[in-house]
């Protein structure tokens, strides 16, 4: 428990002219943790002295990278079935104050959507064609090519919120809405796109968790029945169109391009995406962020 007496003292102290009773006074709030940015959140807002607050700044910034890369570090060793947490721990890097039961309320009135069209007697085609309909033309969600290197096409909350993204965000999103239907449908980390893969399992049963593709239960095969481009309103692919689509990079075909990929190969998509949109925009201190998240995965 954070001594409010105490951080307020250091707070104050952040003026010192004196670089190594910064350096000493900024260690100390720091060995506080992430429990000590609400206070220093609380104090920036009054803050009239620039060189205070341009230090307590800073360390937010820290103090929420260490906790970024901790939180995903253990994502990754302990909680990567759930590939939403994961998205929502990268989505902080952007937007600290993201509203979690939001994003699941909104992922929850499509899932309702689609449910309500739905019949279980129906074919993997049909299934996708109402996934289609409900995604595409009741919510809208599009393909957002006018500013396809948003930083705001990388985050979850954003993209339900526009109703638009890349590939990545996009085959997220309708991955999650299908695999909340028992429906399964998993990402496929094609070079230079992202499209879905629709998986072959016979005698499906109830998935374990949502959003992994470890957690299919009997009868799985490594095969996909087809592909699903979320970028182009969910348009069918085939092997042989996979295969086109790398003859036209002239890359070498390989396994992995037409099997689904784990959800750390996901994050790790979505990383490089924000990694190139901050570059982009010469954001240098969240491009050292997200090279250290990557570094984790």
């Amino acid at each position: 428990m954070i001594d409010k007496k105490e951080i307020s003292s250091l707070i104050y102290l952040l003026d010192d002219s004196d670089e190594e009773v910064i350096e000493q006074i900024e260690s100390k709030i720091l060995s506080f943790g992430y429990e000590a940015i609400p206070f220093l959140e609380e104090a920036s807002l009054n803050e009239e002295e620039v060189l205070r607050l341009k230090r307590m700044q800073r360390i937010i910034r820290e103090l929420r990278k260490t906790e970024i890369l901790r939180d995903l570090t253990f994502w990754k060793q302990h909680d990567s079935a759930d590939l939403l947490k994961g998205l929502l721990i990268l989505e902080r890097v952007e937007y600290p104050h993201t509203d979690h039961q939001e994003v699941n309320k909104q992922l929850e009135k499509i899932r309702l959507d689609a449910w309500l069209e739905f019949n279980y007697d129906l074919t993997s085609f049909e299934q996708v064609k109402v996934l289609n309909y409900i995604f595409f033309k009741v919510h809208r969600f599009k393909g957002n090519a006018e500013e396809y290197h948003d930083i705001q096409n990388s985050c979850i909350s954003k993209v339900l919120e526009n109703r638009s993204g890349n590939p990545v965000s996009l085959g997220i999103i309708y991955s999650l809405i299908a695999q909340r239907l028992n429906i399964p449908v998993y990402g496929v980390n094609l070079p230079q796109h992202f499209v879905l893969g629709y998986k072959n399992i016979e005698g499906l049963e109830i998935l374990k968790s949502f959003n992994d593709e470890s957690s299919l239960t009997h009868g799985e095969t490594n095969e996909v029945m087809f592909y699903i481009n979320p970028f182009t309103e969910g348009l069918i692919l085939n092997a042989d169109s996979i295969k086109s689509f790398l003859k036209q990079l002239e890359v070498e075909p390989r396994p992995e391009y037409f099997n689904v990929c784990s959800n750390v190969e996901i994050l790790k998509r979505v990383l490089r995406n924000m990694l190139f949109s901050y570059e982009k925009v010469k954001q240098h201190d969240k491009s050292e962020i997200i090279q250290k998240l990557l570094g984790s995965l």
